[in-house]
């Protein structure tokens, strides 16, 4: 047997040419606009909604003016109170400091040392907890970290909370470590992408808000925004990422319809919590109604991610597997993978809200009310109308995002057929690249190492590849 200088594999019948593929066979390559009318009509989309969305971002960038209004109202109201970490040095339990004879009652007693701040190192004490009329009283212990509130005009010291941030701490790292060490690039982009989802929320919303502007309108450039980074980021900046996104946009359109009409029939004051009847007095121009609407929004954008990504990837993979399908069965296939994965995610969505309100639902079934008396209160009704806009958006987002993903690869393997198209040529390598030829067998004399055949498995085995992202 001669072995050959060239290492590139030789054609396969039918196919008379080869090139390297630098690309997973879940990505269309960008040399695809010039050809796909399709792809051209998604990144027009695409440009259009990021053009608007960073206007929008310019226009209602916060000044910071509501917001220090807002904590100049707040400390009249008790939320400006400074917060300082401790370390509880004495427990005591004895007779109140207003105990009497008459009417003893028991308290207890913490000491604590201010551990930062320009009280460190100081000693003081928590107001006394009376042991019978408090309903929660903090079990704490010498040597628990606590956080220490102070309220400088009565010089007086409250017992705010423990101290959580180690723990948490530690549990970021694990968090991040995990992710990392399967995801690899792709792992740290999506971290990345979550530190900026953060940013752009408490950045942007809530001081946007703050400075009176339109809760529903800055919810909505922060989804977008949020839908272009986090994709990009996470998945890469190719045609893949960009079906995926017009598909999540569209989507989010259509929930953002259905939301605004259900919240205005259902005539939500967003008065129904007890952090919506502080806001007035801090933010007195806030619509609450249409801030709850925007929560809405917001909430629907990580799981419409989710679905449009993994619809467009489906579309992609079955096309990479039998690239004869057409469009109607592209479609079919993709749908068919598409309802167990909504039929998973719309229960998400409803143990996601039930779950945050679970000391609601146990309160309810105290009061012994009727089923149908509890779904019309405002705080369960807000709940039902997030989860059923946003199930219907997680819904329509399949087929959406289903067709896009079917009329782009369609229409590049319908290119592949004009051999004397270089660019055609290219694209069916990158939407459907050839299965590599099975090595022929060997003759007789010819001895490969068991090392060769069969290779020891790796990490890289499991892990993503890196280059594949753009």
């Amino acid at each position: 047997m001669v072995a050959s200088d060239d290492p590139s594999p030789s054609p396969t019948p039918g196919h008379t040419h080869s090139h390297s593929h630098g690309h997973s066979h879940d990505s269309i390559g960008w040399s695809a606009f010039r050809t796909n009318p399709v792809l051209q009509g998604v990144l027009g989309l695409v440009v259009a909604a990021a053009i608007a969305t960073l206007i929008a971002i310019i226009v209602l960038w916060p000044t910071d003016e509501g917001r220090q209004s807002a904590v100049e109202q707040g400390e009249q109201v008790g939320l400006g109170s400074d917060r300082y970490a401790g370390t509880v040095t004495s427990v005591a339990e004895g007779p109140c400091s207003y105990s009497t004879s008459a009417r003893p009652q028991e308290c207890r007693r913490v000491g604590f040392i201010v551990d930062e701040g320009p009280f460190a190192g100081e000693a003081f004490e928590f107001q006394e907890f009376n042991l019978s009329v408090d309903a929660i009283q903090p079990d704490l212990v010498v040597g628990d970290a606590v956080i220490a509130g102070y309220e400088p005009s009565t010089d007086f010291w409250f017992y705010a909370d423990r101290d959580r941030r180690g723990p948490l701490i530690v549990l970021a790292l694990l968090f991040a470590v995990v992710v990392i060490a399967l995801g690899r690039l792709r792992g740290l982009a999506a971290l990345a992408g979550m530190a900026v989802t953060l940013a752009v929320l408490v950045i942007f919303v809530a001081r946007s808000v703050l400075d009176g502007n339109d809760p529903l309108l800055v919810s909505v450039v922060a989804a977008s925004a949020i839908a272009f980074v986090s994709l990009y980021l996470t998945h890469g900046l190719n045609p893949t990422t960009t079906v995926a996104l017009a598909g999540t946009l569209v989507s989010l359109v259509m929930t953002l319809a259905l939301a605004s009409v259900f919240f205005a029939v259902a005539r939500f004051t967003g008065l129904a919590s007890e952090e919506a009847l502080l806001l007035p007095f801090i933010a007195g121009d806030i619509d609450l109604s249409s801030l709850l609407l925007g929560g809405a929004v917001l909430g629907t954008l990580g799981a419409l991610d989710d679905v449009t990504v993994t619809q467009v990837a489906t579309v992609a993979e079955l096309h990479h597997r039998s690239p004869e399908l057409t469009v109607r069965e592209l479609v079919a296939s993709g749908i068919r993978v598409g309802r167990d994965h909504i039929a998973s995610t719309v229960n998400t969505l409803l143990l996601a809200y039930a779950g945050a309100s679970m000391p609601l639902l146990l309160l309810f079934a105290a009061s012994d009310q009727s089923l149908d008396k509890v779904a019309n209160s405002e705080l369960i009704s807000v709940e039902i109308v997030r989860t059923l806009c946003g199930s219907v958006g997680l819904v329509a987002a399949v087929p959406i995002t289903t067709v896009l993903a079917a009329l782009v690869t369609e229409r590049i393997a319908a290119d592949d057929d004009d051999v004397d198209d270089p660019l055609s040529v290219e694209l069916s390598d990158l939407v459907a690249p050839p299965m590599a030829e099975p090595e022929p067998e060997p003759e007789l004399g010819d001895e490969t190492p068991d090392e060769e055949t069969a290779p020891a498995p790796s990490w890289d085995d499991f892990a993503p590849e890196d280059d594949d992202r753009w």
